[in-house]
């Protein structure tokens, strides 16, 4: 009975483990495959698919988006993308750049509160990375302005807080059709973490489905067991595909392992394969 795990994260975004020492650490846990999903970068993939040659693990092409919806931080994870495709790589490009314009004003945001924080510094400090909410915690942290990655982000960086920044309005919508234009699955990552209300996320996944909205991640490392019934029960009304991951990040997400999550996550590589099937 093969595992796999269809959401992980690597030093290319807000990981700890290069996509090479993520090859070798699914082979280690002996996993059948994994997807590559950093967040709005394709940068690992390259390196994931290399090291991966010859060993006995799959590594699936992916990205983890982050858009807006009605005031919002939501999520689509795009698999099996064509991640070369001149279309893909065009919105990708515009997508980043609306990333580096929130974080300076984050930034400055930031000084106001006394902090000695830039752009440059954060960059200087994560080279290679798409700089993400998690990067400021850690700096923030290790330069002795909180006492935990938790305070940064209920003081400093939460969407409720006075410091945040939202970025362009990039909706679901749009990447949920960048994907499909680039061959690839569109899957709305872990909806219970939304927190909108039993009809809310209806709501929603019913509006996304409609813009092509293919799958749902039904299976991720904090449900419950009624919230993973409750996710495939919705996936099943509006005839969407299964997806599931552990939301991997290494020491960002102490705790969170590989491939099982906080221990109970199983992700049957029957997944993989219905998903596969769509393609």
């Amino acid at each position: 009975m093969g595992c796999v795990d269809l959401h992980v994260h690597s030093t290319r975004s807000d990981g700890t483990y290069t996509p090479t020492k993520l090859v070798d650490y699914a082979v280690e846990k002996g996993l059948k495959a994994f997807a590559l999903t950093d967040h709005d970068t394709v940068d690992g993939i390259e390196e994931a698919l290399n090291a991966a040659k010859g060993k006995p693990i799959e590594v699936i092409p992916g990205i983890e988006y982050s858009t807006e919806y009605r005031q919002r931080d939501v999520h689509i994870v795009g698999l099996f993308i064509d991640y070369k495709a001149p279309v893909f790589l065009e919105y990708l490009e515009r997508f980043q750049a609306s990333r580096i314009e929130r974080n300076h004003k984050l930034c400055k945001n930031l000084q106001g509160a006394g902090f000695d924080i830039t752009y440059e510094a954060l960059f200087a400090e994560f080279p290679n990375a798409v700089i993400t909410r998690a990067h400021y915690a850690k700096y923030l942290l290790a330069h002795g302005y909180v006492k935990s990655m938790v305070e940064a982000f209920e003081r400093y960086l939460g969407d409720h807080t006075p410091y945040f920044v939202h970025r362009e309005k990039i909706t679901p919508e749009e990447v949920i059709d960048i994907t499909r234009r680039a061959g690839g699955i569109p899957i709305l990552a872990h909806p219970t973490l939304y927190k909108l209300g039993r009809e809310q996320l209806d709501i929603l996944v019913s509006t996304l489905t409609d813009a092509g909205l293919m799958g749902l991640e039904a299976i991720y490392s904090t449900y419950s067991p009624s919230e993973e019934s409750q996710m495939k029960a919705l996936a099943k009304k509006y005839n969407l595909l299964i997806s599931g991951g552990s939301d991997f990040h290494g020491a960002t997400k102490p705790g969170l392992d590989l491939g099982n999550g906080y221990g109970r996550l199983f992700v049957h590589e029957e997944v993989l394969a219905n998903l596969r099937g769509a393609l």
